[in-house]
């Protein structure tokens, strides 16, 4: 019988569809209560676009008051749930939580070494040690497995007591026992600081050889916090999965967890679950970062923008300047990377003074010294050249700070001084310059807009015709742009079409 064309076009597309969510493992014990192990493990990593695979651990009877009883799967279960995963569904990250026995910790070890020599996959480790409610499962030989997994773990994230079980060091400094747990394998350490004394802030330290730093939270008085442990794991693999660097990860996940919080529910008559609502879009969720040479905060924010930046044109040359300054953009960028102090002072002096002259915002690209000595409108700083800076000398000279960001951390440290504009890039790929990081595409643009709260911002790297609306739907203050205008046919034509999409897009959307 021939097949009925009618029901033909709804099942070809179903069966062509292929998934592109990126797959994490969890290896976790289930949570009959439903408010932490693989069922927050499940509910998160869902949550951040992810696609879960589970490894069973164990089995729990607890609710929000208990967990009273703890049964280890089988061996052979543990082994048969790995393999069966590792035929079919390769994963990114594997995210490890409870595991209750020390035979199967003994046998994980093992099979991860395997494992690893042959595939390139992330492993987070969240050494479950004790219940909140007291149930203990560290004895000598669970916390023996746990030292023989180190070698195998990217990130271990324990709380301060998990640390000292795991080096048997509780009167060592945090930092000895880091060394120690690193010492014997684990590639970097999240030690979370919920159970520290501070009252008001919870401080999470990140030790990871060349990038040492602590997030800052405010300590949020929900009771309702069952399974932070998890959800902070499993989010951290979430982001890694989706192709994010680690400092990246650590700070989407602790925004993360302070939004899952502040929406924590009632499930029973002890602490409740922890809400799942996304990605993290505000500001407010952000931890303050603080790293070696970073600067403090200033008491008050840079000056303020007189008006959106709209199509900013970033040029290396005061000749380009005299081109593009009666076409009236929204502000421009002097960037001059080479030549002696003498002639980028000049070319620094014309072009300030042309920019006053047309009534253009004029951005100094680092040379900020000669743009307070100058009188330029503002000065635009990467984040290396931000440690050499003087940002009082700035800010009390009046000029507007922008500051570059390549990524969540950055951002998140960009925000904390206050600038009066932050840079987003670079988003597509780009020939202007090598750059560290990969292209950011339209989607974590939009996500690190709504971050930046109230900051406004400008996107930069790779924006051209093709792309420019895509850009401007993401609610972006201002688009900059190099090649795009400098290596157009007619840089004049070029930038009038720009300001005319700009216009027709603010017009639309105000």
């Amino acid at each position: 019988m021939p097949a009925n064309p009618a029901i033909i076009p709804a099942i070809q597309p179903l069966h062509a569809m292929h998934s592109t969510r990126p797959k994490v493992w969890s290896l976790a014990a289930s949570d009959s209560g439903g408010g932490a192990g693989i069922q927050a493990d499940l509910l998160t990593l869902h949550d951040l676009g992810c696609h879960a695979c589970t490894v069973l651990t164990g089995i729990t009877a607890q609710n929000s008051v208990a967990l009273q009883q703890l049964e280890p799967v089988s061996l052979h279960m543990l082994e048969a749930q790995l393999e069966a995963l590792n035929q079919d569904l390769p994963a990114q990250v594997i995210k490890i939580g409870m595991l209750p026995d020390p035979a199967s910790i003994q046998w994980l070890a093992n099979w991860l070494g395997q494992y690893k020599e042959n595939h390139s996959v992330f492993v987070v480790a969240d050494p479950v040690l004790a219940s909140s409610s007291g149930y203990q499962l560290a004895d000598d030989a669970l916390l023996d497995g746990w030292r023989s997994l180190l070698p195998y773990i990217d990130l271990l994230t324990p709380n301060i007591p998990e640390l000292a079980l795991l080096t048997a060091r509780a009167e060592a400094s945090l930092t000895e026992q880091v060394q120690l747990v690193q010492t014997l394998g684990a590639q970097a350490v999240l030690v979370k600081g919920g159970h520290a004394e501070q009252l008001d802030t919870i401080v999470d330290r990140f030790y990871g050889g060349s990038l040492n730093f602590s997030m800052h939270s405010p300590r949020l008085s929900s009771p309702h916090q069952h399974g932070t442990g998890c959800v902070l794991a499993s989010a951290i693999s979430a982001f890694l999965a989706q192709g994010y660097v680690l400092e990246d990860a650590l700070v989407l996940a602790r925004a993360y967890i302070q939004q899952s919080i502040a929406s924590g529910y009632a499930t029973g008559a002890g602490p409740g679950a922890l809400g799942h609502d996304g990605w993290p879009r505000s500001n407010q969720f952000l931890p303050t970062i603080r790293c070696e040479n970073w600067p403090e905060a200033p008491a008050l924010p840079f000056a303020a923008l007189s008006s959106e930046l709209a199509v900013y044109p970033v040029v290396d040359t005061v000749q380009w300047l005299r081109q593009l300054l009666p076409l009236k953009p929204g502000c421009l960028q002097l960037r001059i990377k080479t030549g002696s102090h003498t002639s980028i002072e000049l070319a620094i002096m014309e072009a300030i003074a042309l920019s006053k002259q047309h009534g253009v915002r004029l951005f100094i690209n680092d040379h900020w010294k000669l743009a307070i000595e100058h009188g330029a409108y503002g000065v635009h700083l990467g984040q290396q050249d931000l440690l050499q800076a003087d940002l009082t000398a700035i800010q009390a000279a009046g000029l507007r700070l922008g500051l570059s960001s390549h990524g969540p951390f950055e951002l998140a440290r960009a925000l904390q001084l206050q600038p009066s504009y932050i840079a987003l890039g670079h988003i597509f790929p780009t020939q202007t310059k090598q750059m560290p990081s990969k292209p950011q595409g339209v989607k974590r643009l939009a996500d690190s807009v709504s971050l930046c709260g109230g900051t406004p911002t400008v996107a930069i790297g790779g924006i051209d015709q093709r792309r420019f609306n895509q850009v401007c739907q993401t609610g972006v203050n201002g688009i900059a742009m190099v090649s795009a205008i400098t290596k157009a046919s007619s840089p004049a034509e070029a930038l009038s079409y720009f300001k005319q999409q700009w216009e027709q897009h603010r017009a639309y959307h105000r």
